[in-house]
């Protein structure tokens, strides 16, 4: 089973304003509402993808028990802690320019950590875990750290798409895969990476500290894979990019999808960068048919 883990989820509400006045009434021409988070749009995409998981963090009040409903509704499978207070809110303003104003999420509790820490103690070696997202401020910024540790004492694969200090120090716990951008790839090396020469030189690093394969993403620029026994480089396909959102998330979910069925690195690699651009060139996240309709644009090579 893969399990997606996603700490701080939210309702994501979309409105879209033709030309937004600050200080004045606005109408909307168009509103949306998701459920978000990175771990559970993993968990969206692999269902799409047709691959099961189940997705769990913690949720609260009338915007978690949405969250769970929304999941419910696309027969994704959710156990997630309850906690005191509601899930966060966070509004994507669509007016020519794109504006984000990220609600605060619930306190979590000792005891709902706790909760959670059991839910990883029944995971076995078949499993895989996504850890995906920030960390809550109520957290200790080592949560993540201690949900490796005792996934990995029962030999379960950890997938990594978090950034800043928490992702430095999964480092160490030698994941199956982790995927940095370009940007957070600079930021472990306190460094800033300006070529693809930087780009094969600290991915490559990652390799070296124990990580198994990295994927570094450089949206319309393509993508770097890494591990022991090769590196390669993907070309992106072309087209109109109509959401920030989730691509990243959904290059994790191609990867998987494509690894769990193939076994195939090179080809979950090509899968993971044409899902990626397909929700990138989509309203919400991808569909099957729009990936494999691009995955012959992506064309891997060994670098």
């Amino acid at each position: 089973m893969i399990y997606t883990c996603t700490l701080n989820p939210s309702v994501d509400y979309i409105v879209e304003v033709e030309h937004f006045r600050v200080g004045e009434l606005n109408r909307a021409t168009k509103t949306a509402t998701f459920p978000g988070g990175k771990g559970i749009n993993v968990s969206r995409v692999l269902k799409r993808l047709g691959v099961d998981s189940t997705a769990f963090g913690f949720i609260g009040g009338f915007t978690g028990a949405f969250i769970e409903s929304e999941l419910k509704k696309e027969e994704i499978c959710a156990d997630f802690v309850i906690v005191n207070g509601d899930t966060r809110i966070n509004i994507k303003l669509k007016s020519g320019e794109e504006t984000e104003i990220n609600g605060q999420g619930p306190t979590i509790l000792p005891k709902h950590q706790d909760e959670l820490m059991n839910k990883i103690q029944a995971f076995n070696q078949a499993d895989i875990l996504v850890l995906a997202g920030s960390i809550p401020p109520s957290i200790p910024v080592d949560f993540y750290n201690r949900m490796v540790e005792t996934a990995k004492q029962n030999g379960v694969k950890v997938v990594v798409d978090t950034s800043g200090p928490a992702l430095k120090q999964l480092i160490q716990h030698h994941p199956f895969l982790m995927k940095p951008n370009h940007h957070e790839l600079g930021e472990l090396f306190d460094t800033e990476i300006s070529s693809k020469n930087d780009i094969i030189s600290y991915g490559y690093k990652l390799v070296e500290l124990g990580v198994e394969n990295v994927i570094v993403s450089m949206a319309g620029d393509g993508a770097f894979f890494f591990n022991k026994e090769k590196i390669l480089f993907a070309t992106a396909p072309k087209g109109t990019v109509k959401n920030s959102v989730g691509a990243g998330d959904s290059m994790v979910a191609g990867f998987l999808a494509a690894y769990l069925n193939e076994q195939d690195i090179e080809k979950a690699f090509q899968y993971s960068v044409a899902t990626g651009s397909a929700t990138a060139f989509s309203e919400d996240l991808c569909t099957k048919e729009k990936v494999e309709q691009l995955l012959h644009e992506v064309k891997v090579t060994q670098v």
